[in-house]
């Protein structure tokens, strides 16, 4: 086995971990604005949402983007697969992520009730589908039905079907827990303690919601994709599973006892372990018969790949850090400027 690629690979997975916990709960925080009630009713929700993820919606494709190019030089045999065979929610998901963009940003310059409304729509409608098809983008690949070669897999089964149900389900649902987990503590650093007991129920609902829909896809996975349902329950990816499931109760006991800040961690922790125990689960195999080592490019790739990726993040990670460390500063000087607690 290639070190190059194994290390290229758990590149790609942290790219994709960082993307379902800031993207993710980017779509989730639409999914709220989708419920947050009326105009006038849910006027507070929807000013708090947009606030919060207003200033770094966009930095978080950046990992979107990531994620994209490293599979694409790294592992493109497997990216041509994917992308052939899944096209069709690929393509879905390109078109929320552009309408879902697009909406937010003329709902903030309209000043007319019906352009407000009907771009507030296009942009809760689509935080609430994408997910969901990246979830059975997902669904296809663990339950083994992209097999290698341009568009071989059937291109609608690989995506309609129980395991891609479950997970796009489940995506959506994680995407709607973080984005609660995270306006709680918003809300409460804006010193607005109503808004923040607001979202505190929402997020204790959503993650018993969260837990039941995981037991449903382990019960799927068992019948539709039993070699990774083992993996998870039985094999090396058991400590995994098991962090996740801790840290999900964790984080319950820690919203319960309105420990805001803290519960950040432990429901960032419940995702990445699930995330990971896929990983590990499928480990060595990336599709069907096709291993990390049989799919990647050549070492001077993998080895030019990754130095960029190296000289790349000296100047992406800090100017993120940057821009978010600033971002709740700014947050939280603005809540002391209006005489708010803290």
């Amino acid at each position: 086995m290639s070190l190059l690629a194994e290390v290229t690979m758990a590149v790609l997975w942290v790219g994709l971990t960082a993307y379902v916990l800031f993207g993710g709960a980017d779509f989730g925080g639409g999914v709220w604005d989708l419920f947050a009630g009326g105009t006038e009713r849910g006027r507070e929700q929807r000013t708090l949402v947009e606030h919060s993820i207003g200033p770094v919606w966009e930095a978080n494709h950046v990992w979107l983007i990531f994620v994209i190019v490293v599979m694409w030089t790294g592992i493109p045999s497997v990216f041509a697969a994917v992308a052939s065979t899944l096209y069709i929610p690929l393509t879905l998901v390109a078109l929320g992520i552009i309408a879902r963009g697009a909406a937010f940003a003329f709902r903030k310059a309209s000043t007319e009730v019906w352009q407000q409304r009907l771009f507030g729509a296009t942009f809760a409608f689509s935080s609430l589908v994408t997910p969901y098809f990246l979830g059975a983008v997902a669904g296809g690949i663990v339950s083994g039905r992209v097999p290698a070669g341009i568009a071989e897999g059937d291109l609608v089964s690989s995506w309609v079907n129980p395991t891609s149900a479950a997970t796009g389900v489940l995506a959506v649902g994680v995407a709607a827990y973080l984005a609660a987990v995270y306006l709680t503590r918003d809300a409460q650093r804006q010193g607005d303690l109503a808004l923040a007991e607001t979202f505190r129920r929402r997020a204790l609902g959503t993650g018993l919601v969260v837990g039941v829909l995981s037991l449903i896809g382990l019960l799927v996975l068992r019948a539709d994709a039993p070699g990774l349902y083992a993996a998870l329950t039985s094999g090396r990816a058991l400590p995994l599973f098991v962090l996740s499931v801790v840290s999900g109760v964790v984080s319950l006991l820690l919203l319960w006892w309105r420990a805001y800040l803290a519960v950040r961690l432990t429901a960032a922790l419940a995702v990445t372990g699930l995330l990971w125990g896929w990983a590990v689960g499928q480990y060595p195999y990336l599709l069907p018969g096709v291993r990390i080592d049989e799919a990647a490019a050549t070492e001077a790739v993998l080895g030019a790949t990754l130095v960029s990726l190296a000289v790349g993040a000296v100047l992406l990670i800090p100017s993120l850090w940057w821009l978010y460390a600033s971002f709740q500063r700014g947050h939280s000087e603005e809540s002391r400027g209006h005489g708010d607690p803290q």
